[in-house]
């Protein structure tokens, strides 16, 4: 514990954060080895500082460190700057040139945005890290170099891999050691006292007086995303020490000069156009939703066939009665059959509208000149989501006689998870 305060004094590290003090004391751990480290994190939580404390605690601190952002280099010249060229190599190679893993020898590369570097490039940084070995573009002579190799992303690289735009075999290699940097809306206790941090800086280098937040505003911060991170908070404190001429800075000071701090940003449904797509996230969502919102109707029956049997209500027509109930739920059921990522979310409103479903519920209709002919039944539906997908498929194969590929454009999915389905249900 007190080498993480000490690590933190040496680098400015402000954090209050169990996670980050986690993650920092994984680095900490793993300094003093040559293991390669991937550290992804959202852009601006400060994977570069991660990396830099990698190198300082290593045996190779007194050695070259350079780090490198592979997104900022084009793609034609990205395997010159790595790993060097020969004089003739291209078009305006007058000459030779050491590339990084040449000039860095005995020291640390850190790779940042590797999730960005070309599938070429990925093969020669995979021999480096397998074997020590490269080759200067336009030569033939094998080199060695050691170096050790931190890198950093701020997307997924597995769903990376799964576009065929990672190599697997690279990301096991740079994976020894992950590290996972929080972003800041993980760690809401930081946002003020970096805040503070950086109010102080701003103070001495436009030689003003340091603003500080009255509760309501720390409150504001504290529920705002953040999707920019540290570096975000840093540029509103900065916005904030221009703007503002009180040293106490109140919510509405907040709303005046960065009103986008209140917006909230909910989540929301999206079609994303294929049903395989479709996140487990979003559906754990739309079901819960859509099991509510059936409660609501059935208790909504409830209450209307009630009505009619105490009051003695004559309805000369129960097919009219049914008509009025579906007539504004046609064209929403429709809507939503037409997305994906709502299959489910038709099937559970068809069940409430289809005949077998009017056969067991059909309320019983008293009048003046009538005895009740039987005690309405409320049946306990079947609420598995495989079943109202089997159902569901089934109907909609009746609904087009057959035929798979207008059944699929109907339920959202592809014509081939239609196959699967009707296989795994036994539809045949």
């Amino acid at each position: 514990m007190a080498e993480i305060q000490s690590i933190k004094q040496r680098f400015g590290i402000i954090t209050q954060s169990a996670l980050l003090e986690q993650s920092l004391d994984t680095a900490i751990r793993v300094a003093p080895t040559d293991l390669t480290v991937l550290i992804t994190g959202e852009s601006g939580v400060g994977k570069e500082i991660f990396s830099k404390v990698i190198h300082s605690l290593s045996p190779r601190k007194h050695n070259p460190f350079i780090a490198i952002n592979c997104g900022a280099i084009p793609e034609g010249t990205i395997n010159s700057e790595l790993f060097g060229h020969e004089k003739g190599a291209f078009t305006g190679a007058t000459g030779d040139r050491k590339g990084y893993f040449e000039t860095v020898n005995g020291g640390t590369i850190f790779l940042d945005e590797v999730g960005e570097m070309p599938l070429d490039t990925q093969s020669y940084l995979l021999r480096i890290l397998e074997s020590g070995e490269f080759i200067r573009v336009g030569s033939s002579q094998v080199q060695k170099t050691d170096v050790r190799v931190v890198a950093a992303t701020h997307v997924d690289l597995r769903d990376k891999i799964r576009q065929g735009k990672f190599r697997d075999d690279l990301f096991y290699r740079l994976n020894t050691v992950p590290i996972q940097i929080p972003p800041l809306r993980d760690r809401r206790e930081d946002i003020p006292v970096l805040f503070r941090k950086f109010s102080v800086d701003f103070a001495e280098k436009y030689r003003g007086l340091s603003i500080q937040l009255d509760e309501d505003a720390k409150r504001v911060l504290g529920s705002y995303r953040w999707p920019g991170n540290v570096r975000e908070l840093k540029n509103v404190a900065e916005q904030l020490s221009v703007l503002t001429e009180q040293k106490m800075i109140t919510a509405e000071d907040l709303r005046l000069v960065l009103p986008h701090l209140f917006q909230r940003h909910l989540p929301a449904l999206t079609s994303s156009g294929s049903g395989e797509s479709t996140t487990f996230q979003e559906r754990e969502i739309l079901y819960k939703l859509l099991f509510d919102m059936k409660n609501d109707l059935t208790d909504l029956k409830k209450v209307v066939f009630e009505l009619i049997r105490n009051n003695n209500l004559e309805v000369t027509d129960v097919n009219h009665f049914r008509a009025l109930e579906t007539q504004g739920s046609e064209s929403q059921t429709r809507d939503m059959i037409t997305s994906s990522s709502y299959e489910s979310k038709a099937s559970l409103l068809r069940d409430e509208y289809d005949d077998e479903f009017y056969s067991e519920h059909r309320p019983v209709i008293l009048d003046s000149h009538r005895q009740r002919q039987g005690v309405m039944e409320v049946v306990e539906e079947n609420l598995s989501l495989e079943s109202m997908e089997k159902d569901l498929i089934r109907k909609a194969l009746q609904k087009h006689r057959g035929r798979r590929k207008e059944a699929a454009d109907e339920l959202g999915i592809s014509e081939r998870t239609l196959y699967r389905k009707i296989k795994q249900y036994d539809l045949q």
